[in-house]
């Protein structure tokens, strides 16, 4: 039987039922976690979760507006009440909205840093709180290349994305005599469903979107859901033990600095 990297470890995923979010809730399964799925599409939530089951393993949906630091809250306290403990967090969700600093409002930008910066910052400190009772555990944020400068018409979103590299680096630095890891994993450029969404908003057919994205980059194709997903479950795994306040990248090539 093949090894399970990730057997018996609770595993919440903020964002989980979508984009590279939904593919590691699926793969943290197969892997033999107990998966806690964080987000608003429960009709989404428990198809994933009828797969986990299907493999032999667990999990369950916690409705969570990821606005509200009580939902935040709330998301670590139901793992808990339910498996006793708590292993891991996979920061996932995210929006990126069109958001050039010479043009963005007030309510984008407020959005942005409410879901990419706010709703990380209280999740964290609730898996810190429960992983702290059970002697450690480890954190992933989703990071993007856009953390380091970023695109013209990306500027809030790259600062979210920066001050969670910020986050991770405190979390690293001031919880490790904890044995409480977290690092940062940078994404590259992916057609999940909400960038689609956007180019198509725009004009932009995903062919079109896929084709000028493979020209850009040095690998010659946008990243895949799957592309990510060994290298989530080695940051959560008890392999990557001594890892911590790291950068990761997946981004076929790509840096924005």
């Amino acid at each position: 039987m093949e090894l399970q990297r990730l057997k018996d470890k609770v595993i919440v995923i903020s964002g989980g039922t979508k984009g590279v979010g939904r593919a590691f809730a699926e793969a943290a399964g197969r892997e033999g976690a107990k998966v806690v799925i964080g987000g608003r599409d429960e009709k989404a939530a428990l198809v994933i979760i009828d797969t986990i089951k299907a493999v032999g393993s667990e999990g369950i949906f916690v409705k969570t507006d990821l606005t509200s630091v009580d939902d935040c809250r709330n998301l670590f306290d139901e793992a808990y009440r339910v498996y006793g403990k708590v292993d891991g967090f996979f920061n996932y969700a995210g929006i990126t909205p069109v958001s050039p600093l010479d043009t963005c409002d007030e309510k984008t930008f407020d959005a942005v840093m409410d879901i990419n910066f706010r709703a990380a910052f209280f999740c964290c400190q609730q898996a810190i709180k429960y992983m702290r009772l059970n002697g450690g555990g480890s954190i992933v944020l989703t990071g993007s290349a856009h953390a380091w400068s970023g695109e013209k018409d990306r500027a809030a979103y790259a600062c979210s994305k920066g001050v969670l590299r910020t986050l991770m680096e405190h979390i690293a630095h001031n919880y490790a005599t904890e044995h409480i890891r977290c690092n940062y994993l940078t994404l590259g450029w992916t057609p999940t469903e909400g960038e689609v969404e956007l180019r198509r908003s725009q004009g932009e057919s995903e062919e079109e979107l896929r084709a000028r994205a493979g020209a850009y980059l040095p690998m010659g194709r946008m990243c895949e859901r799957d592309d990510y997903i060994e290298g989530i479950i080695y940051m959560l795994s008890d392999a990557s033990s001594m890892m911590t306040g790291s950068t990761f990248r997946i981004t076929a090539g790509e840096y924005i600095s």
